[in-house]
């Protein structure tokens, strides 16, 4: 059991309501930040009860920000926290938000969970996220849910929209510019990492990627590193292989 899960199961104070499966996930990647100056942004402080287990796992020099739509949540505020009242699904709300926010090392959406809500948040936070940030959104299984506006494979929900953040970061491979080209997302996302209910997205700097050889090759039936000089002719020969194959069985 991690230091956050320990701090959950021990809770005699204010409310935190996680899935249990959320502490390892949430441990693999906020460890790196413990006992730095981390600024972290929670979208739904609800009883306030995360914003004290981050303050006791990240420590006293961690800073943290909240948003909720509850006007009370403002009474959560102390030195180290700062409350932001507002709906997240606002455009407007987190335009005047980011531009009231220092850096940002970790975003974690933990609000309405309404698609609309999920996509905007994202929309505007990402771009503000510090460039070795990470972002989180969570309880992703109401895509699946009518009540919040998902349904299987609809869409508008955020796990299909998120779904084409797999092609942004292949897009230096793309051969048709015009539809998929290299964006600013591209340049500055590392990983997609998805779990039950949770995309975590690690953000850094990104070039466009390069393969190359080194060593001698060993299978003289097959000297194709000093026959070929690029990943593609090697694929186009497997490729013509197969399909005589093919066209030889049928």
């Amino acid at each position: 059991m991690n230091d956050l899960q320990g701090y959950f199961e021990n809770n005699t104070h204010n409310l935190i309501h996680k899935w249990t499966h959320y502490f390892d996930i949430y441990d693999r990647y906020f460890s790196q930040w413990r006992g730095t100056d981390v600024h972290i942004l929670e979208i739904g402080v609800s009883h306030g009860g995360s914003l004290q287990m981050w303050k006791d796992y990240f420590g006293p020099a961690a800073r943290l920000f909240g948003v909720d739509i509850n006007p009370y949540c403002k009474n959560f505020e102390d030195e180290q926290t700062t409350i932001f009242i507002g709906d997240q699904g606002d455009r407007s709300f987190l335009d005047r938000l980011v531009q009231q926010l220092p850096r940002l090392d970790i975003v974690i959406d933990d609000g309405g969970h309404i698609m609309k809500q999920q996509i905007n948040t994202f929309e505007v936070l990402y771009p503000h996220l510090a460039p070795t940030g990470l972002y989180i959104c969570e309880d992703l299984h109401t895509s699946y849910w009518s009540y919040f506006g998902g349904g299987y494979q609809r869409s508008s929900t955020f796990i299909e929209y998120s779904k084409n953040f797999i092609d942004y970061i292949h897009a230096w491979h793309s051969k048709n510019a015009r539809k998929l080209d290299v964006s600013e997302f591209t340049r500055s996302t590392y990983a997609l990492h998805y779990y039950d209910s949770m995309l975590v997205i690690e953000k850094k700097p990104m070039i466009r990627p390069e393969h190359r050889m080194t060593g001698i090759p060993t299978l003289p039936s097959e000297p194709l590193p000093l026959q070929l000089n690029s990943l593609e002719k090697v694929i186009e020969r497997v490729r013509r292989s197969i399909s005589a194959r093919l066209k030889n069985w049928c």
